[in-house]
């Protein structure tokens, strides 16, 4: 498996607490697999009996509606990964995933999967600990749709790429119609939107991407839960920074 394979892997919160020999036992049961760019990397109907790992592209995991339209539930990069709740059920995904650039992925059957998690302590508590945060993450996207209006939702969402950005820029903003299709609206509506908010000075656009130019006033428009969420992260980040210290 190539360095970069067992680099990205390291990254995986499922799997950031294997030993080294572990971890070789686990890449040497993941099968590489390339998808182009549009092409369909799993249907919302097919069995749910594989883990992906994403080592290069960008995908998408999206809803489609009866009536053709699409909700993105979300966008995962290099290091993400998806098809963990195959574990628990035998049925289907229920959403589908497509590559949005030309993406290579690993990929993990559920017998080998399961045998790393009967063997494996680190990797069951990686995953305890990646189901949690998703469903924290998935209550929180839950709470904007229902509680915020367009404006509230699009700020959630700048501070939200930005922070995974590690900063205040987005060098690769989604396009205006995938945030439409994240928050909810119309592409016209997040055109509106994104430009009132450049208007305002909170964001700035540019070739480069969106910069993040007056957070705490795209804080106050993501609402009194995003705050909230904010300081407790700043608050986790800085604990964790004395601690890594020398003494």
């Amino acid at each position: 498996m190539p360095v970069t394979a067992v680099s990205t892997l390291r990254s995986v919160p499922l799997f950031a607490q294997c030993r080294d020999s572990e971890l070789e036992q686990i890449l040497q049961a993941f099968t590489a697999r390339d998808y182009p760019k549009n092409s369909v990397i799993l249907s919302a109907h097919d069995p749910g009996d594989t883990f992906y790992v994403l080592l290069s592209g960008q995908v998408k995991v999206m809803l489609v509606a009866e009536d053709g339209r699409e909700v993105i539930l979300s966008l995962m990069r290099s290091g993400d990964f998806f098809g963990e709740a195959s574990l628990f059920k035998k049925d289907s995904h229920g959403a589908s995933v497509i590559a949005m650039q030309d993406s290579r992925l690993l990929v993990l059957r559920r017998d080998d999967l399961y045998r790393f998690l009967m063997g494996m302590p680190g990797v069951a508590l990686g995953l305890l600990r990646s189901l949690c945060t998703r469903v924290q993450k998935a209550g929180e996207t839950i709470g904007g749709l229902v509680l915020l209006d367009v404006t509230g939702r699009v700020s959630r969402l700048l501070l939200q790429l930005a922070d995974e950005s590690g900063g205040e820029q987005i060098s690769d903003p989604p396009t205006h119609q995938i945030i439409a299709q994240m928050v909810g609206s119309s592409r016209e509506t997040i055109s509106r939107t994104i430009s009132d908010l450049a208007s305002r000075e909170l964001i700035a656009v540019s070739k480069e991407g969106i910069a993040i130019r007056n957070r705490e006033a795209l804080e106050v428009a993501a609402g009194q839960l995003w705050r909230e969420q904010a300081r407790r992260r700043r608050e986790f980040d800085s604990r964790q920074a004395k601690r890594s210290e020398p003494e």
